[in-house]
């Protein structure tokens, strides 16, 4: 999963997307609204975490403006910790809001709701015949027995199942599950998606040609 991150105080910034990467999500990073704005309409990112208060641009204007084109999930993030600017961020567009300082296993779980109500799902566990998948936990079983995925396999899969029954064109899986910063090998999606079906079954994940991946 990729998460755009826009925020102006350099410390949280680092420590935010530091700490995103750590549990395994791809991260982008920008420091005003314009560079902000600008990525979030040139990718299709899985959710944003949106400081409210930014040079050239603040949130309430960067989220209105990307809401005529773009339904991407929204996190806003302020140090106002008062009704009526909650209640004009989530009027301009925001998904779900946190008020700083926070918790970051808070808003690790208000991340993964975001992202689970955007792919229609309404719990955290996907099954897929014996294959179990607990996004809250990020583990995978099979046949009741945990498996072991590196953190890109695990996001691969974590895609590929909230997407289950969709063709996923490699495009697609490449800007969700690798950032700004990360090498784009021919191969490298190959090398994942052959990793991931020696230890969940050669069928889990199935090659349409010339299309992409899909999870039936």
């Amino acid at each position: 999963m990729r998460i755009l991150i826009v925020e102006d105080e350099p410390d949280l910034l680092r420590s935010l997307a530091q700490a995103l990467r750590e549990e395994g999500y791809a991260v982008d990073t920008a420091q005003n609204g314009e560079d902000g704005l600008f990525s979030a309409e040139s990718y299709d990112y899985d959710a944003i975490v949106l400081d409210v208060m930014l040079p050239r641009l603040d949130g309430w204007e960067l989220l209105k403006r990307l809401r005529k084109t773009k339904k991407t999930p929204v996190l806003m993030l302020t140090a106002r910790d008062q009704s009526r600017d909650r209640v004009k961020g989530l009027d301009t567009g925001a998904d779900d809001y946190v008020v700083k300082p926070f918790d970051l296993p808070e808003l690790f779980a208000r991340l993964r709701a975001l992202i689970r109500r955007s792919a229609n799902r309404t719990t955290n566990v996907i099954e897929i015949n014996d294959v179990k998948i607990d996004t809250a936990a990020r583990n995978i079983f099979r046949a009741e027995k945990p498996v072991e995925l590196t953190a890109r396999e695990y996001s691969l899969v974590e895609f590929l199942a909230l997407h289950r029954g969709e063709v996923v064109t490699r495009t697609q899986l490449y800007e969700h599950l690798f950032d700004e910063n990360d090498s784009t090998l021919s191969n490298l999606l190959d090398v994942h998606v052959s990793n991931v079906r020696k230890k969940l079954g050669a069928g889990f994940i199935t090659t349409r040609r010339g299309h992409g991946y899909c999870i039936e």
